[in-house]
């Protein structure tokens, strides 16, 4: 795949999604659950950059325990998420794949259980722009830094 600096090619509209991403950020969803919330969209995308930046930052920034993100793709199996992030997790799942209905039906009534609606919005919202840079990453090659 051809790698394209998307960002440098047309950086007023990079610019645009940047601060839409800082606000939907600043919305009160705790930052530890945000980055697991995006990191498990970004495995699902197959976007290794993403992966590796929100892997990182919930480890490095919110001192998230690396253990966790190890069993992030088998947390229906895991006792290490709790209810809330069980709820956000299957959010995130079915918004990401978005082919079953039914599934994102049932997985937007779980929230209810754990979130306001505007914690509900913010989720969305943060799943829309997590979906959006995958696809940005994965289709123009961007690869994250060494490890």
């Amino acid at each position: 795949m051809r790698t394209i600096n998307a960002y440098g090619i047309i950086p007023d509209v990079f610019g645009t999604a940047r601060r839409l991403n800082s606000d939907i950020e600043g919305l009160g969803l705790d930052m530890t659950l945000v980055e697991l919330v995006k990191t498990r969209a970004s495995q699902i995308n197959g976007c290794a950059y993403c992966v590796h930046m929100h892997g990182g930052d919930a480890v490095k920034k919110y001192g998230e325990k690396p253990e966790r993100l190890y069993l992030l793709p088998t947390w229906r199996e895991s006792p290490a998420f709790d209810a809330r992030e069980r709820a956000a997790l299957a959010y995130a799942e079915a918004m990401t794949r978005m082919d079953d209905h039914d599934a994102l039906v049932q997985a937007a009534t779980a929230l209810d259980d754990h979130f306001s609606e505007k914690e509900v919005v913010a989720l969305t919202a943060l799943l829309a722009m997590i979906n959006f840079w995958n696809r940005i990453a994965v289709g123009f090659g961007t690869q994250h830094a060494p490890v």
